[in-house]
C-alpha cells in the first residue's frame, strides 16, 4: 500500500469520486464500506481491496456498458502474508473487429508498466466482469478464470450486477474455480467419464468468496460531505412493493437456458443411440465374418484375414459435457436470483398488509 499524507489522500479520493455521478452511487452502500475483504477457502485467510476498485468498476459500466453489453477489466494488487490485496484496476478498452492492430496483451503490459512507474501495485490478481441479470456462467469465463488461477492460485473474478445496484443494493460477488474443476481443466478431459471420475457437478464448479466492505475514517468524512451537499430528492421508488420487470426478465432468461439444456440433452441422446447402433453393427459384422471363415474352412479355402474394426467403424463424436454443466450452473444462478427477488417481495407484501390492517 502507498503511503499518502492526509492532503494527498483527500486529493486522491476526490479524483476517484469526482468523475462519478453521485446520484447513481448511493451513499447508503458506500457508508461503512472501504476495504474489500474476502475469505479465501483455499489456503488464504482473506482478500482486501480499496474502494477505488469498486468505484472504478461502477464508473466503467456507466461509461461503456449499455444494456446486456459486458465490460471487463483487470484487478491489480499483491499477496501480503496470508491474504490477497486488491488495490487498483483498469478496464479493457472497447474495440471492434475492424481494429486489427489492437493487441490486448500489449495494452495490458503498457498499463502495468505505467502503473509501476508511478509506484502503484501492478501485479495481476484477477479480473472483473459485469453481468446482465446474473448471466455470467459461460465457457469464456471458465477459460479466463482458469488462466488467471493457474498462474496465480489466489486469483478471483469479481462479478458486478449493475441492474441490482441500480435498484439500491450493491451487487458484487467474487468467485474462484474449485480445486476439482482446476484438475479437470488441467487434464482437459471434459468427457462424461472424466467428469464422473472427478465427481464434478454444477455445484462443484465455482466457489463463492464471501465479501466484506469497510470504510476508512477519511472515506466516512468524504461520504458524509457528499451526502450533506447532495440535493434531497423524493425516493418513492424505494416503496415499490414488487419487482415485476426484474422477475419477468429473470424467468425469461431461465426459460431460454432450460431450452438450451433440452437441446443439449437431445444431442447427447442422439449420440447414445448412434453409439449403440454402431456397437450392434460391429457385433453383426464380426458374426458374419466368423460364419464366412467357418464356411471357407469347410470348403478347404483360406480364411479371410482379420481387419481393424475401429478403422471400418469410426466412433461418433462425443458431445462435450462441460457445456451442460455450465448451463446447469447458470440455471441454478437464475433460480437463486428469483428466490431472492420473490422472498424480498413477499416480505414487502406482508409488511404492507400488516400496515394496512393497522390503519383500518
Amino acid at each position: 500500500m502507498l503511503g499518502f499524507s492526509m492532503l494527498q489522500k483527500e486529493h486522491f479520493c476526490n479524483l476517484q469520486l469526482g468523475e462519478i455521478d453521485c446520484n447513481l452511487v448511493d451513499a447508503a452502500w458506500c457508508k461503512e464500506r472501504f476495504w474489500l475483504c474476502c475469505e479465501l477457502r483455499a489456503g488464504r485467510n482473506g482478500l482486501a481491496g480499496d474502494v477505488t476498485v469498486v468505484l472504478k468498476i461502477i464508473k466503467h459500466y456507466q461509461e461503456e456498458g449499455h444494456g446486456s453489453e459486458v465490460v471487463q477489466g483487470v484487478l491489480l494488487g499483491l499477496v501480503v502474508d496470508d491474504r490477497l490485496e486488491i488495490t487498483n484496476c483498469f478496464p479493457f478498452p472497447q474495440h471492434t473487429e475492424d481494429d486489427a492492430d489492437f493487441d490486448e496483451v500489449q495494452y495490458q503490459m503498457e498499463m502495468m508498466r505505467s502503473l509501476r512507474h508511478v509506484n502503484i501495485d501492478h501485479l495481476h490478481v484477477g479480473w472483473y466482469q459485469s453481468t446482465y441479470y446474473g448471466t455470467f456462467v459461460s465457457r469464456a469465463l471458465l477459460d479466463s478464470q482458469f488462466s488467471y488461477q493457474h498462474a496465480i492460485e489466489e486469483s478471483v473474478v469479481l462479478i458486478y450486477d449493475p441492474i441490482k445496484t441500480g435498484q439500491g443494493s450493491l451487487s458484487l460477488k467474487a468467485y474462484r474455480l474449485t480445486p476439482k474443476l482446476m484438475e479437470v481443466c488441467k487434464e482437459k478431459d471434459f468427457s462424461a467419464e472424466g467428469l464422473k471420475k472427478a465427481s464434478i457437478a454444477y455445484e462443484h464448479m465455482f466457489e463463492e468468496v464471501p465479501i466484506v466492505l469497510k470504510n476508512s475514517h477519511l472515506i466516512n468524512v468524504l461520504i458524509w460531505e457528499l451526502d450533506r451537499k447532495a440535493p434531497i430528492t423524493e425516493k418513492h421508488e424505494l416503496l415499490s412493493l414488487s419487482s415485476s420487470n426484474h422477475l419477468e426478465k429473470s424467468l425469461q432468461l431461465l426459460m431460454d437456458r432450460v431450452d438450451e439444456m433440452s437441446q443439449d440433452i437431445v444431442k447427447f441422446n442422439t449420440y447414445l443411440r448412434n453409439a449403440s447402433k454402431q456397437t450392434q453393427q460391429k457385433h453383426q459384422y464380426v458374426q458374419r465374418r466368423q460364419q464366412e471363415n467357418l464356411q471357407r474352412q469347410s470348403r478347404g479355402e483360406p480364411v479371410l484375414p482379420e481387419e481393424d474394426i475401429t478403422k471400418m467403424f469410426k466412433p461418433p463424436i462425443v458431445p462435450p459435457r462441460m457445456d451442460s454443466l455450465l448451463i446447469s450452473g447458470q440455471i441454478n444462478t437464475y433460480i437463486q436470483n428469483i428466490k431472492e427477488c420473490t422472498s424480498q417481495n413477499m416480505g414487502k407484501l406482508f409488511m404492507a398488509e400488516a400496515l394496512q390492517s393497522q390503519t383500518n
